[in-house]
């Protein structure tokens, strides 16, 4: 992922430097375990962990030359660890192993990090659009359905829906989790025919993992879950980011990003206020579903292995693991920045001219005793009258001698707080939500 969208924390866990590191320690677990049952003599144990090289600039070199003779990065590695420890020691790394067992059980070891970190940053999004819910919990809005005005909604309850959603997505990630933070140690084409289970369960314990059944490799189901958990958090983020997109429109203008003192929001046009942020983080959330497609052709594989899903791995993992804690940070900024204007919202509101009650006055007319299709017919006839003659639909419907209602009816059918009485409800719910766990 280029440097534009990658936070430093996030990026650690994938530098060769770190994965060599990963690679390293599983192999050293491994010699630790073969001596825990008597294979590798205790004193060999010892002196490779004592004499392991750092894994710096100037070992991600050395494996990089050996492997242009190798043509295998995991056997250049072996090479140069080996090398490094010396004999007799260093001829016990990798002892049983297949490059698979290193490979893949020091990935699972990072993604599980990663998780870790996604899993605090749609904490962070969940916390800030909890707090802004409740915040904003009486602010009447239109709601829109095909981008029209449909009935009144508040602006609360919409980031409360968001909010429920993102705390999905913390559940989603939590299992991925789960699914990734494995491990294998069984051999060539996963039969322990060469390698004693021991050394996996002692390998697997010491990483913080679960040892799995597997082939040669660990089924790349679980790596298609964790993709799936990045793609639905992105997912999350673009449909609130796309929200504030529309509602930042000069004619709608009901919410705006952030705009920091300095900004420049068009190098032409001096006035521009525009929703960059939203537009970027729209963007990257379609990156996030071509990772899942790419993820998801990985996990049919040739028998016990191969390594078409390698290259893809190499590039798929990391960024999506980038750009979903990179979505996630940013989104929660975009949230606590958000300014919101209740007076927009409310005039946009009442600019329809009473329209978004005409479910209401439906309602009243069809309990006034008429057939629902003859009342649909009346609001309906009355609406459009009132759009064009551009009069408050209510004086209309007052003036049809067909709209025969009690005393009260039509007042009620106008109420703002009559139609947002419940509205309250999905914020409510976010008490059952955990800002951190």
């Amino acid at each position: 992922m280029i440097p534009r969208y990658s936070l430093p924390e996030m990026a650690a866990l994938f530098t060769d430097q770190a994965r060599l590191g990963r690679w390293l320690e599983v192999e050293v677990l491994a010699v630790e375990g073969w001596a825990r049952i008597g294979v590798v003599p205790g004193a060999d144990a010892a002196e490779v962990r004592r004499a392991a090289p750092k894994v710096d600039a100037d070992l991600v070199e050395a494996v990089a030359q050996r492997e242009a003779v190798t043509n295998h990065d995991v056997a250049a590695f072996v090479d140069v660890v080996q090398a490094a420890i010396g004999p007799p020691a260093g001829g016990w790394v990798h002892y049983g192993l297949t490059s698979s067992d290193v490979v893949d059980t020091a990935l699972c070891a990072t993604l599980a990090d990663a998780a870790d970190l996604l899993f605090g940053a749609a904490s962070a999004l969940v916390g800030a659009l909890k707090r802004r819910a409740r915040e904003l919990a009486e602010v009447a809005m239109a709601g829109r359905t095909h981008g029209m005005h449909a009935e009144p909604t508040t602006f609360g309850s919409k980031l409360a829906l968001w909010c429920l959603q993102a705390d999905r997505d913390r559940a989603r990630l939590r299992a991925a989790r789960q699914a990734v933070a494995v491990g294998k140690l069984s051999g060539a084409v996963g039969t322990y025919a060469e390698v004693d289970p021991a050394v996996e369960s002692y390998v697997c314990s010491a990483l913080g993992l679960r040892p799995v059944p597997a082939s040669q490799v660990v089924a790349r189901d679980r790596h298609a879950e964790y993709l799936w958990a990045c793609a639905s958090a992105g997912a999350t983020v673009e449909t609130l980011a796309t929200e504030v997109r529309h509602l930042q429109r000069t004619e709608v203008a009901e919410v705006e990003e952030p705009f920091g003192s300095g900004a420049k929001g068009s190098s032409a046009m001096p006035h521009k206020r525009n929703p960059v942020l939203s537009e970027r983080l729209c963007g990257l959330a379609r990156l996030l579903r071509g990772y899942l497609s790419a993820g998801l052709e990985d996990v049919a594989l040739w028998h016990e292995r191969d390594i078409s899903h390698s290259s893809v791995e190499r590039v798929v993992l990391p960024d999506a693991s980038l750009v979903t804690y990179y979505l996630l940070r940013k989104a929660t900024d975009l949230v606590e920045g958000l300014v919101v204007h209740p007076d927009r919202m409310l005039a946009n509101l009442e600019a329809s001219r009473g329209l978004v009650f005409s479910q209401p006055v439906l309602l009243a007319l069809v309990g006034a005793g008429l057939p629902r299709d003859s009342a649909y017919r009346i609001v309906q006839r009355d609406a459009r009258r009132a759009w064009e003659e551009k009069r408050p639909l209510r004086a209309v419907l007052e003036e049809d001698r067909e709209v025969v209602l009690p005393e009260g009816a039509l007042e009620e059918a106008f109420s703002l707080e009559r139609a947002l009485r419940h509205a309250h409800l999905a914020v409510d719910a976010l008490d059952q939500i955990a800002e951190e766990e």
